[in-house]
């Protein structure tokens, strides 16, 4: 049994370690910031609770990113969407972007978000978080070339939709 002070380190070394990631791979998944710091917390809360359950520290990214997509998934069993009026919404600025990339930036989002699960769920974790072939396929519980084959599979399907909405970059270069 591990001692109180010592699961505190373990915990906060976690949360250190991988609270970017996390935040980043539930803005990808979400689109939202409060919803995605939303997301990280619970992701947190679980992880605590479960914290005794992780036996393998070198697996701990992959545990947290799923505690993560499982609460996302949480959050349409649980909670009706807020409606907002449309005349109240302000469109906060983005002097860093021009007009013509945050568009190409948020048709890109919504061509991923587009795709089938099992396309986009592997896609993200390569593209957001940067894991292997292998991350994803013990993450996900699948093959390695079951994880080669959707990722291919899925820029196809990414290429082939950008081509069709008129952007004719390389999607490798957007990502």
């Amino acid at each position: 049994m591990v001692n109180e002070s010592d699961r505190h380190a373990r915990f906060n070394e976690l949360a250190k370690n991988y609270g970017a990631d996390l935040y980043r791979y539930a803005m990808w998944i979400c689109g939202n910031d409060a919803l995605a710091k939303d997301l990280v917390q619970e992701t947190y809360l679980r992880a605590w609770k479960a914290l005794d359950k992780l036996n393998d520290i070198a697996a701990a990214k992959s545990w947290m990113i799923t505690i993560l997509r499982r609460e996302y998934a949480r959050t349409f069993e649980r909670k009706v969407p807020k409606f907002t009026d449309v005349e109240t919404v302000v469109i906060p600025e983005d002097s860093e972007l021009e007009p013509d990339d945050r568009a190409e930036i948020k048709l890109l989002r919504e061509s991923i978000m587009e795709l089938a699960p099992k396309y986009r769920e592997p896609l993200l974790l390569q593209v957001v978080l940067g894991h292997s072939c292998q991350e994803i396929s013990d993450q996900l519980g699948i093959s390695k070339s079951a994880v080669m084959t959707q990722l291919f599979r899925a820029r196809e399907q990414l290429k082939s939709r950008l081509r069709k909405d008129g952007v004719t970059a390389n999607v490798h270069e957007l990502f």
